[in-house]
């Protein structure tokens, strides 16, 4: 005899509310001590549900990295992305993205700041499920730079994506180092800066 759907649907609500908490928590601790140092316990310490309960909806701690990956993707659609998408491609809309990566960035959605900044060099030189997921989000990243660079008038989209990207990368390094966040603020000014000599 099949389960009550209501009982069904339950246990699919609950599963969710554990991977999105677990992810959560899994993203967090990714930036600070790395995607690799994340275990199961450690998790079930942080969030309060079991190692059993971790596992089952999981399956590995793989996957569980790979879901962190996900949840900080979604975050950063959140907060950087969705607000700049309303607005004309090319340089108005590059200009939101940089003003809304340096809000992210500073309302401490993770406590070791970017996360694509903060995960990028561990899966260097790495194959894998994980690797792969870390790639893909900074590809995203990049290639969304690019694109409006092109729209924007950028003589070369990839080398000025890269430059804008090293700016929020060395301003989040910086941050975390220093504990100064001007450095945030002077990051997205230079890449503000660059946005706006390609209008010139």
């Amino acid at each position: 005899m099949s389960q009550p759907t209501e009982v069904i649907d339950g246990r699919r609500a609950r599963g969710d509310v554990t991977r999105q908490t677990v992810a959560r928590a899994a993203a967090k601790a990714a930036t600070v001590e790395g995607l690799d140092s994340i275990t199961v316990g450690g998790l079930a310490a942080t969030t309060g549900v079991s190692k059993s309960g971790i596992l089952t909806v999981f399956g590995t701690r793989e996957a569980i990295q790979v879901a962190a990956v996900a949840e900080a993707r979604r975050l950063y659609q959140e907060w950087v992305v969705s607000p700049a998408w309303s607005l004309p491609a090319g340089a108005e809309r590059l200009a939101s993205l940089i003003e809304h990566w340096v809000v992210y960035t500073r309302a401490d959605v993770f406590p070791g700041g970017c996360f694509v900044a903060a995960t990028s060099v561990e899966y260097g030189h790495r194959s894998g499920p994980v690797a792969e997921s870390v790639r893909r989000l900074k590809r995203e990243w990049l290639d969304l730079l690019e694109a409006d660079l092109e729209v924007a008038g950028s003589k070369s989209p990839a080398d000025d994506a890269f430059r804008i990207d090293s700016y929020l990368c060395m301003g989040n390094t910086r941050w975390q180092l220093y504990g100064d966040p001007s450095e945030l603020d002077r990051a997205g000014r230079l890449a503000l800066e660059l946005i706006n000599a390609g209008r010139d």
